[in-house]
Parts: structure tokens; C-alpha cells; sequence
């Protein structure tokens, strides 16, 4: 069969030279692996991260404009304290139009990159 078999990674943005706060809020708050870019690409700027099979890329573009729509959604686990420290490090979480089977918020990443935190909602009969 021919066609899409899988999402390898999503891309956002980021202005150069704020490596080291992409990885304060990926890395430190959101638990996300940081991945060794190839020497080829390491030269741009950027960095990327994984969690489980999946992938998240953040490179430098030179015209940065935050996508403040368009946005990756993880799911979490915990995210009234995810929640928590996120507001501890200085970054606002904000709720949006219920979506069933979900409790979830948004944040702005450093450069104002939305983000999606999902929690599948477990609901005991």
C-alpha cells in the first residue's frame, strides 16, 4: 500500500538564539528527551526533542512569527500539576471550549507558540 503510514514530527518556529529557553519549557517543564540534531542541520539553530516515537522540532526562522492557532497537542498525564508548575515558571495556562473526554489548557511557549495539554478524562461508573 502506498501512501501516509505515520506523523514523524511536527515543526514550530522560533526566533534564533533561544535554544536554551525552548529547552526550559520542553525539556525541563514538559519532560521532553532533547535529541542530538545531525552536524549538517545542528548548524541552523533549533533543536528537537522526542517523546515515545514521536518527535518535535523547533527551528530557527529568520521573519519568526508566533503560530498562535496552529499548535501541537500533547497528552499528559497529570495536568493539574503540570498546570502548576508551568504558572510556577512564569507561563500562563488558559482553558478553551470543553472538548469531551478531555480535561485540557493551552500555554504559549517562550516565543508565543501555542501548545494543546490534553488529560483523558477517566470517568468511573
Amino acid at each position: 500500500m502506498t501512501g501516509v503510514i505515520a506523523l514523524d514530527h511536527p515543526q514550530l518556529a522560533m526566533p534564533r538564539g533561544r535554544e536554551a529557553d525552548a529547552r526550559a519549557i520542553c525539556g525541563d517543564i514538559l519532560g521532553l528527551h532533547e535529541l542530538t540534531k545531525p552536524a549538517n542541520l545542528a548548524m541552523r539553530g533549533g533543536v528537537w526533542f522526542r517523546l515515545g516515537t514521536q518527535q518535535l522540532h523547533l527551528g530557527v526562522e529568520g521573519d519568526f512569527r508566533p503560530a498562535k492557532k496552529a499548535h501541537p497537542a500533547f497528552l499528559v498525564r497529570g495536568l493539574a500539576r503540570l498546570r502548576a508548575r508551568l504558572e510556577q515558571a512564569g507561563f500562563k495556562p488558559n482553558d478553551d471550549e470543553p472538548l469531551a473526554g478531555y480535561e485540557r489548557c493551552y500555554v504559549a511557549d517562550p516565543f508565543g507558540n501555542r501548545l494543546e495539554l490534553m488529560e483523558p478524562v477517566t470517568r468511573s461508573k
